[in-house]
């Protein structure tokens, strides 16, 4: 069983919801990210995805589009990505690693040296939000081989056949995004975002967790509900973004994350 399949059936198991922090690789510094990564796990994170910066973050709003420059202009890209990993792996062999990103780097490496160097650094999936469904057979089987899982997205513009597909295929979770658009906007309608969730996990064969919105510990418990977890990116990458060293984003992180903790495992 996988790290990410062993934490979703232990998580059920106590009737949990997965808490699924995102954090830039790179940001708010190079030497604070595996400093973050524990602190985020400390302060109740289930699964982390690690983004790797990219020079064309055409999902993203400006709160990580701003990260993800800010990472690239001290070096760091999906080499950093791996190496922030492997150093997290020193001290944490328990927690889901889950890299997030676009498939250009994935490409320009290989596939099949990207799964090799990925599964060396103790990555368990990757999720590549401008990977057709369609064309991943090919990434699919790369990573087969190596015991990475490959997270798929679905959103309330899916089309049924493609939905059909998406349920089948997706490995560890899907993510479902809770409104079409980018991250970081103001647009969670947790009604909305619930009945497509019911309809979703009726037909996943792996659990399903949401982002996309998720600001704060309010947000997080009134979406929990309707998923098997949710996600938190831009609202964490913006309170991490004026950190002054890795104490303070450690701190920072902790702080942040603390209260949705709590929050989700209340409902």
């Amino acid at each position: 069983m996988t790290r990410i399949d062993s934490r979703f059936t232990q998580l059920k198991s106590t009737g949990r919801k997965a808490l699924v922090p995102f954090m830039t690789a790179g940001d708010p510094s190079k030497e604070a990210t595996v400093p973050v990564m524990h602190a985020l796990v400390e302060a109740g994170a289930d699964v982390i995805e690690l983004g790797v910066p990219f020079s064309d973050p055409m999902a993203d709003g400006p709160t990580i589009q701003r990260s993800s420059e800010r990472a690239l202009e001290r070096g760091a890209g999906l080499s950093f990505a791996l190496e922030a990993t492997r150093a997290f792996r020193e001290n944490d062999v328990d927690t889901p690693v889950v890299l997030m990103g676009y498939l250009n780097p994935v490409e320009i490496r290989g596939y099949a040296r990207f799964a090799e160097d990925a599964a060396a650094a103790g990555v368990d999936g990757v999720l590549l939000v401008d990977l057709p469904p369609e064309e991943a057979g090919e990434l699919r089987d790369a990573f087969g081989g190596h015991g990475l899982q490959l997270v798929l997205l679905a959103s309330p513009t899916t089309p049924a056949a493609r939905l059909d597909r998406l349920c089948a295929d997706a490995q560890g979770y899907l993510y479902y995004v809770s409104y079409a658009g980018v991250t970081g906007a103001d647009r969670l309608d947790t009604g909305d975002a619930s009945g497509h969730l019911a309809e979703i996990r009726a037909r996943a064969g792996v659990p399903v967790v949401v982002g996309f919105g998720i600001k704060d510990a309010a947000g997080a418990a009134a979406m929990a509900p309707s998923a098997e977890g949710v996600v938190v990116g831009s609202a964490l990458v913006a309170a991490l973004a004026e950190a002054s060293d890795p104490a303070d984003a450690q701190a920072r992180a902790r702080a942040f994350l603390a209260p949705l903790r709590s929050a989700i495992d209340a409902v």
